[in-house]
């Protein structure tokens, strides 16, 4: 059994080293064609992306959203693919990657959409966020299909491209549409950990409504920014307290709240009448996220309610759910963690993050989810959402394979 896993290994690191080339082109050409979301037009990069994928020889579904549900979420276009390879009899393995990305920004050394490599690095919008995993995973399947290892089951990719806006059109609309029923997915993350856990997210968005006056006679209307800073200061005076909260989860440290939009006012000579706002309360996973919201709710209706002829709205724009470990998902992720540590010589842990991601669709549906791809060891690192986004090649290669030799041993 032992020489056979060890030809098995063998003949996957030969295939996946033979095809890396083939790989870091197919790499290139995703980041070279935008898909930032806003404005969320991603169909002309799922296009490309299945175009290239024919080219190696899968056959791709095209999974076109609805209009107006797309036009529901903030986009203007999106098309899921998936494609699907059985081997043998067996569970079904989904591996998810987005390839929507966030708007490039400025300060750049390159061009955002050239896929420039220098010294083993290559950098773009998107190369780490998540395109890489769109080629870690069709790599490690063609691996897997070239290795030619009696396998029992089947692989999925699943392509999506709302994640940048929620998900709500990605992974689960491709679950809820019953498109895919896997009994194990992993999705987009980084080389050098296996994720676990996962915070989860609100957006509110509060609008605070008063009524407008000359200024000259301010004291004939109600100052809606006056009473908003009031809100403000009250939710600013409740971090402290979250910071109180710990999570247990390793890499997961508290909750956090964020006010990180605000617009209001007529003129310079008029009393507002309307202050908006949109706030970010990130959730560890002990969280219940209605016990939260219902928390801000009522902290912003005290605050308001001590302003005379003032009255606060409040809006639920975003909820992402804490994502954990559900069913056999520790076994998946001690598979990753065994196979990460021999391809990359290095200590890997199983481990929480501060953000949120796809993963929580499939783990809320039951599905056994860890997050695994080829990612650096932290956003940072890969200036994730920032300029000079970069990947290393080389820990594309190994995570490459370190996906096929998990997946070997899931299916074998």
């Amino acid at each position: 059994m032992t020489d056979r896993l060890s030809t098995g290994t063998d003949a996957l690191a030969a295939a996946v080293d033979a095809s890396f080339d083939a790989e870091t082109r197919f790499l290139a050409e995703l980041v070279k064609v935008p898909s930032d979301n806003p404005p969320g037009d991603c169909a002309p990069h799922a296009a490309r992306a299945a175009e290239l994928l024919e080219a190696m020889g899968f056959t791709v579904e095209r999974h076109p959203v609805p209009d107006d549900l797309v036009r529901a979420n903030g986009m203007v276009s999106a098309t899921n693919l998936v494609v699907r390879h059985r081997f043998g009899d067996g569970p079904v393995v989904a591996l998810n990657a987005h390839g929507d990305v966030v708007p490039p920004g400025e300060g750049w050394s390159a061009d955002p959409y050239g896929a420039e490599i220098r010294d083993g690095v290559m950098y773009g919008r998107g190369v780490a966020v998540s395109k890489s995993d769109f080629a870690t995973y069709a790599f490690a399947l063609k691996a897997l299909m070239a290795a030619g290892s009696p396998l029992k089951g089947a692989v999925e990719l699943h392509l999506t491209y709302d994640e940048e806006a929620g998900g709500e059109i990605g992974p689960k609309w491709l679950l809820d549409q019953g498109i895919s029923k896997p009994d194990y997915a992993v999705s987009a993350s980084f080389a050098y950990s296996v994720v676990t856990a996962h915070n989860g997210c609100l957006h509110l968005e509060v609008q605070i409504n008063g009524k407008s006056a000359h200024a000259a006679r301010p004291d004939t209307g109600f100052d809606a920014l006056e009473a908003a800073n009031g809100v403000l200061a009250a939710l600013y005076a409740h971090r402290p307290e979250l910071a109180t909260r710990l999570s247990t989860v390793p890499g997961i440290t508290h909750p956090s709240l964020t006010v990180g939009l605000i617009q209001g006012g007529i003129n310079t000579n008029v009393v507002p009448d309307r202050v908006t706002f949109r706030l970010d309360r990130r959730m560890i996973p002990e969280e219940n996220p209605a016990e939260v919201e219902a928390e801000l709710r009522a902290l912003i209706e005290r605050a308001a309610s001590g302003y005379t002829g003032i009255r606060a709205e409040v809006r639920r724009i975003l909820l992402a759910r804490p994502f954990t470990s559900v069913g056999d998902a520790p076994r998946l992720a001690g598979l990753f963690a065994r196979h990460a540590e021999a391809v990359l010589g290095v200590p890997v842990a199983q481990t929480g993050i501060p953000l949120y991601t796809d993963a929580r669709h499939y783990s809320e549906a039951g599905i056994p989810t860890v997050l695994y791809g080829a990612g650096p060891r932290d956003l940072l690192e890969a200036n994730g959402h920032r300029a000079d986004e970069k990947l290393v090649l080389e820990d594309l290669r190994k995570a490459t394979l370190v996906v096929a030799r998990t997946l070997a041993e899931l299916l074998g």
